[in-house]
């Protein structure tokens, strides 16, 4: 279940830093790869350099790295992690998880992070019993981290109680458990278009349009958390991805997009198209740049490959399909329409006249249709977000 897995371990100011050694051999000996995020505390218990070498990476601490200028990076970690586990986990470090705070390179990647996060706590039995502790704890649960319970046995104090560390062994076992239950869509392959395509006029100009790719990029990541493996046909986008999960073809044309999408599509059993696919192209294309003569300038266009209409032709019963509608008027009406005609499971509504919706922004409002016209209606949220929610319509359908 670890195999791949990007995991950063997360060590705070507790005499249980000591068997953050074990954990990190545990999870390197599991496939995973591991980065290593002290507090200053830690430090005093367990050197940096132990760690590092067992995990092959330097262990982070600072904002700024030594003497360079450069800095570690919070929001790359925190999007680069496929969990993020704190082990130990002190009274002072959950406080301040479950209040906001940001002092320290780790709770800067914690309120970052778009992964699951995983805390073991340690501390004296008392400290944990203290009503402050158990609502921290609790506003940690609501948020959606899992708590791997601390054991009775005897304490750094010398008092006999619940408060030790869970052994790097359970954690390991929960760590496993985690991502075996959160991946539905393991052994399934998914094929994800994004982005535009460009149609080229001359070596130089092309027809396009102002598509992103963040939603089918997003909706990539999204699927591979859920444990399938996505084949990504990108169009000419900025983005990129460093999930394992994930084969990024990229293409420039609806006539590259199409070939790539048919050569994939027969392995396929959920197939996502997200991408502004240009609906013509030109029918001729200059050898050398176009010169400006003329006060007007005629071009003959014709049309591209209808990409979802022969996906949908070709789909098979163990086979889903969700397609994309951005509208501008008669939306629900049109992508009804498209849905029918194109033979989706399910089809996302987004409108160019909800504000922060489509093109070009890190949010979308959608609809989701199903063939019986049932509607599924999600708020303004950031296409991260909506991809998760994308994601788990899709399971629910696909297994229904």
């Amino acid at each position: 279940m670890l195999h791949g897995k990007k995991i950063i371990l997360g060590v705070t100011g507790s005499i249980a830093a000591y068997k953050a050694a074990h954990l990190v051999r545990l999870l390197i000996k599991s496939g995973a790869e591991v980065r290593v995020i002290m507090t200053t505390s830690a430090k005093d218990f367990i050197t940096p350099l132990t760690l590092s070498t067992l995990s092959k990476n330097p262990v982070l601490s600072e904002f700024i790295k030594d003497h360079t200028g450069q800095w570690n990076n919070h929001v790359e970690l925190g999007l680069w992690a496929d969990a993020l586990v704190i082990a130990p986990a002190s009274a002072n470090t959950i406080s301040k998880m479950a209040h906001g705070s940001c002092d320290n390179l780790l709770l800067a990647v914690y309120l970052s992070a778009r992964c699951p996060v995983l805390l073991a706590p340690a501390m004296d039995l008392d400290m944990l019993q203290h009503g402050s502790t158990k609502n921290n704890l609790e506003k940690l649960r609501q948020f959606g981290n899992q708590i791997i319970e601390p054991a009775y046995g005897e304490l750094a104090s010398g008092l006999t109680g619940t408060g030790r560390m869970a052994e790097p062994e359970e954690i390991l076992t929960c760590l496993q458990a985690f991502f075996g239950k959160h991946q539905p869509l393991k052994g399934k392959t998914a094929l994800v278009t994004a982005g535009p395509t460009y149609e080229a006029l001359d070596p130089v100009r092309f027809i396009g349009n102002h598509s992103s790719g963040k939603m089918g990029y997003a909706i990539a990541e999204a699927l591979a958390r859920h444990g399938a493996t996505v084949n990504l046909i990108s169009g000419p986008t900025a983005l990129h991805t460093i999930h394992t999960g994930i084969h990024v073809k990229q293409v420039t044309s609806a006539e590259e997009m199409h070939n790539a999408c048919l050569d994939i599509f027969p392995q396929t059993d959920i197939a996502v198209l997200a991408a502004a696919v240009a609906d013509y192209k030109p029918a001729t294309k200059a050898d050398q740049k176009i010169k400006k003569k003329d006060d007007t300038l005629s071009l003959e266009l014709i049309k591209t490959h209808d990409i979802a209409a022969v996906l949908g032709k070709q789909k098979n019963k163990r086979q889903f399909i969700v397609g994309f509608a951005l509208e501008t008027e008669n939306e629900e009406t049109n992508a009804l329409k498209k849905l029918k005609s194109k033979n989706f499971d399910l089809i996302v509504l987004n409108s160019l006249n909800d504000k922060g919706a489509g093109f070009g922004h890190d949010t979308n409002k959608i609809s989701v249709f199903d063939p019986q016209a049932k509607v599924y209606t999600f708020d303004l949220k950031s296409k991260s977000e909506l991809a998760e929610d994308i994601v788990n319509l899709i399971h629910e359908r696909f297994h229904a």
